[in-house]
C-alpha cells in the first residue's frame, strides 16, 4: 500500500476527484491531495474531475471518464492513480482490473504518511489501529478473490479475529497512555501555569511558531503532517512568568474516520487549554 519510494523510482500519479456539489470545491481538494502525494514521495502528473450526482458504485467515476483516464495514463506515463475519496473494496478492485495500474485513495496516502512520521509510542499505536480498522473494512470485499485462491470465508474470519485481538490489545495500551496524560494534565492544572494550544490547518506554520517562541527544535517542514505528536514547551515571558505552549496535529479536508482516534489527544489539548492560538496561513485565499 505504501507509496514511499526511492529517488530512482518516483511514483508518477494522476489525481481523480468526483464533484458531487460545486460548493465542495473539488479543485481545491485535489490541490491538497497533490500536497499529500508530494509528502508521500510521489509527483502529480495529471488531474481529472468528474461532476456527478453520486459516486459510481462500481468504479467511482463513469465509464466514459474511465476510458479518458486510461488514455491519460498512457500519455503521461503515470504509474498510479490516487482517488480523492475513500474507495470501497469493489471500486478498488474494479479500477485495478480496468486500468491495470496501482490504485490508491486519499485514506491510503494519509495512513502511509502517518505511519512514516509517527514517532511517539502513542502516535504509533494510533496509526496501527487506524491501519487495522481500514484493513478490516476491506476484508469482505476480498471474499471472491480469496475463494478463487481456496481461502474463502474461513481465511477472512481468521484475519478478522487476528485484527480484532490486535485492536483490543492496542486499545488497552492507549487507555493506559491516556491515563498517564490525564495525570500530567492534572499536575499542570495544579501548578496554575497557563496553557496555550496552537491549533490550525496542517502546514499552516504551527510548529514554526512553537520553535520561534520556545526554541523547541520540533521538526518543521513545508509538508503536510510534518508534526503528528503534540509537543509542549515552556515559554518564558517578561517578569519571570511562564506559560506552557502545545503544538498540535494539523487538520485537513476529508479526514479519514479511521484516524479520528489519532486526533483525540489534539482535541483534548485544545479543550483543556486556557488559551487557543489559531494559526492561519495568510497566503491561502481561503
Amino acid at each position: 500500500m505504501a507509496i514511499y519510494v526511492t529517488d530512482e523510482e518516483q511514483e508518477r500519479v494522476i489525481l481523480v476527484g468526483v464533484e458531487l456539489d460545486p460548493a465542495d470545491d473539488c479543485e481545491k481538494s485535489l490541490e491538497e491531495l497533490s500536497e499529500l502525494a508530494k509528502t508521500a514521495g510521489a509527483v502529480t502528473v495529471g488531474k481529472m474531475i468528474q461532476p456527478r450526482d453520486s459516486f459510481h458504485p462500481a468504479t467511482y467515476i463513469g465509464k466514459g471518464k474511465l476510458e479518458e483516464l486510461r488514455a491519460m495514463i498512457q500519455e503521461l506515463g503515470a504509474t498510479g492513480i490516487i482517488c480523492d475519496d475513500e474507495l470501497s473494496p469493489a471500486q478498488l478492485r474494479n479500477l485495478e482490473d480496468v486500468l491495470d495500474t496501482k490504485i490508491m485513495d486519499r485514506t491510503m496516502v494519509i495512513l502511509d504518511i502517518f505511519a512514516a512520521r509517527a514517532s511517539s509510542s502513542e502516535g504509533k499505536i494510533q496509526v496501527e489501529m487506524a491501519q487495522l480498522k481500514y484493513r478490516s473494512t476491506r476484508l469482505a470485499g476480498l471474499g471472491i478473490t480469496l475463494s478463487r485462491l481456496g481461502g474463502g470465508e474461513k481465511k477472512i474470519e481468521t484475519d478478522r479475529r487476528i485484527i480484532r485481538d490486535r485492536i483490543s490489545h492496542l486499545s488497552a495500551e492507549l487507555k493506559e497512555i491516556k491515563s498517564h496524560r490525564d495525570i500530567q494534565r492534572q499536575n499542570r492544572e495544579n501548578s496554575s501555569t497557563p496553557v496555550a494550544a496552537i491549533v490550525g490547518y496542517t502546514n499552516a506554520g504551527k510548529s514554526t511558531l512553537l520553535n520561534r517562541l520556545t526554541d523547541a527544535g520540533v521538526l518543521s517542514e513545508d509538508k503536510l503532517f510534518a508534526t503528528l505528536d503534540p509537543t509542549t514547551r515552556v515559554l518564558e515571558l517578561s517578569g519571570r512568568q511562564q506559560i506552557l505552549v502545545t503544538d498540535t496535529v494539523g487538520f485537513i479536508r476529508k479526514l479519514p474516520h479511521h484516524l479520528i482516534e489519532a486526533f483525540k489527544s489534539t482535541l483534548e489539548e485544545a479543550k483543556y487549554a486556557d488559551i487557543i492560538i489559531h494559526v492561519v496561513d495568510v497566503s491561502n485565499p481561503r
